[in-house]
């Protein structure tokens, strides 16, 4: 039988000691750029906190590494280390990477803020998924697989808790906790020799064994992942890790085709070829497999990806997966169906509330993100009380999240009066947007964006905002000559928009106008005298009023 790591190694867990519980909750503390909202959640190795970045105006997830691990250079490095290998990798399908650093002592990484569930999660309450969404999460994770190998970095835990579902549809992949970078021939690698890193209901037969390992071995893992996704369990269940390696690396699974009837057989062939045992029998780059996916007869793929010429390029064929598609219209209905239900079995106000929103908006993304949604009526809550300062003001108003709140800032500190209280209210301006969005009032949206807009308005980033933010409104109404006129003179801003900015609202577009901004970029850059002068005011042309 194949050598197999010992059971305790192969779990990706802090070292051996009692479960560790003293961590101070950070909310309410500002580090920073960043005030801590609220903590989502606590993991082996870190806390995570909803933050806003003040300096940006946005929700951002704020990673804390536990205190007890910080004391030790290693996990410091395995956390810094998970933060390089992803903010090397900008594509709409990996969860981005903003900052790492330390602060009072405290290890910290910033990352964007994902509003939504990861695919346990949703397995753990759905069970399966049908055809048409399991395939939008099989091409989106192709996607991001195909960008990490293009960096020359393997994953090493694909699983289902990492693979994270926006209410848009948007399929991303997170936690490069424990990748391995190559670079110039050489790998940065923070495992010791012998020991194997990762989840053992998904690890290949390869990574059990300690040998090396390349983006193979991260298909396999998803090939698992699908079967799961696909059969409601994983292919291997034992009472231990040891028990579940051998099967992986000596037995085959069950058919997935006897557990699932209603599957294409062409589906079902794909996920066994992705777990084949042999590295060389498996798909051998993510391209492959997204040729097979897009080859599939499955219902809802939209004609443009599933008639796209074999002859395009990898880079083409993975740029267009992350784009929009009807496939990925179905995902989200997923989502919103699970998100009524789950709301309906009485899981308490807050995650009642959080859930329920995933029915009102059509998009997760947009430049910053407001906390889930209200846990009470408007006419339940008290008036808003009147801070000390502007700032302070803003700072109550993204805790409170409510459109009161948000009116207040301006109310209280009258935007005519300086530029600070002028630039507070423009921010709130913009996360009052966001709300009309979430619960999909988009005249009022709308009118905000076109304030932001607005030629009153000097700041080109809140400009930009307007813009983009109007174009997603008007892409939501299917009023596409609209939505691409306001897209066109977003463009005409990219250039004086610092670089981080710029990603961000890049990021954050609609997936359906994101072939429209590629279109309205390569006609800038072929025709470079047409652009406004960096610095320059823009023209009305480019400011479009209301």
């Amino acid at each position: 039988m194949s050598k197999v790591a010992s059971p305790g190694t192969m779990t990706d867990s802090a070292p051996h000691k009692p479960a560790d519980f003293s961590d101070a909750d950070l909310t309410g503390r500002r580090l920073g750029d960043y005030h801590l909202l609220r903590r989502l959640g606590r993991g082996g190795m870190a806390d995570v906190y909803l933050a806003e970045q003040e300096s940006l105006g946005r929700k951002v997830a704020f990673k804390v590494l536990k205190s007890h691990l910080a004391a030790d250079p290693s996990y410091v490095r395995r956390f810094q280390q998970e933060a390089q290998a992803a903010a090397a990798l900008v594509h709409a399908n990996i969860v981005q990477i903003h900052e790492v650093g330390c602060l009072a002592g405290i290890h910290f990484m910033v990352q964007e803020y994902v509003e939504g569930q990861n695919l346990k999660q949703l397995l753990d309450r759905q069970g399966t998924l049908d055809a048409p969404a399991a395939v939008s999460v099989m091409r989106q994770v192709a996607a991001a697989l195909h960008k990490a190998a293009q960096e020359r970095i393997i994953h090493r835990d694909i699983k289902p808790e990492n693979i994270m579902l926006a209410r848009s549809g948007e399929v991303k992949v997170a936690d490069f906790g424990l990748a391995r970078v190559e670079r110039e021939g050489q790998a940065a690698n923070l495992t010791q020799v012998g020991v194997t890193m990762g989840t053992p209901l998904y690890m290949s037969p390869e990574q059990l064994e300690g040998r090396p390992v390349d983006v193979r071995s991260d298909l396999y893992s998803f090939g698992v992942t699908c079967y799961q996704m696909l059969a409601g369990r994983p292919p291997f269940e034992g009472d231990s890790p040891l028990s579940i390696a051998v099967q992986h690396l000596n037995k085959d699974s069950p058919r997935l085709e006897d557990q699932r009837r209603d599957l294409p057989g062409g589906l079902c062939r794909i996920v066994h070829k992705l777990m084949a045992k042999r590295s060389e029998d498996r798909y051998q780059t993510a391209v492959d497999l997204l040729k097979d996916l897009k080859s599939l007869n499955v219902p809802g793929l939209d004609e443009t990806w599933a008639a796209a010429d074999d002859g395009w390029t990898a880079s083409e064929l993975a740029a267009h997966t992350a784009a929009r598609s009807a496939v990925t219209e179905q995902l989200a209905a997923v989502m919103q169906r699970e998100a009524a239900v789950a709301g309906r079995r009485g899981v308490g106000p807050l995650l009642a509330s959080l859930l329920a929103s995933f029915l009102l908006g059509g998009l997760l993304a947009w430049v910053c993100r407001l906390p889930p949604l209200l846990a009470v009526s408007e006419q339940e809550l008290p008036s808003v009380e009147r801070k000390a300062t502007v700032r302070d003001q803003y700072l109550l108003a993204a805790e409170i999240a409510t459109e009161e709140a948000w009116k207040s800032v301006a109310r209280e500190f009258p935007p005519e009066a300086n530029e600070q209280n002028q630039y507070y209210a423009l921010r709130a301006q913009q996360r009052l947007a966001e709300l009309y969005l979430q619960n999909d009032d988009l005249d009022q949206a709308l009118r905000c964006y076109e304030h932001l807009a607005g030629a009153e308005t000097a700041d080109p980033q809140f400009c930009a905002v307007g813009l983009s933010g109007q174009a997603n409104v008007y892409i939501l109404r299917d009023e596409h000559s609209l939505a691409h006129q306001k897209l066109a003179a977003f463009v005409q801003l990219l250039d004086r928009l610092p670089a981080e900015v710029r990603q961000v609202i890049l990021t954050e577009l609609h997936p359906r106008l994101r072939p429209e901004l590629e279109r309205l970029r390569r006609d800038l850059n072929a025709a470079p005298a047409s652009r406004p002068a960096t610095g320059s005011r823009p023209t009305p042309a480019t400011r479009i009023d209301p």
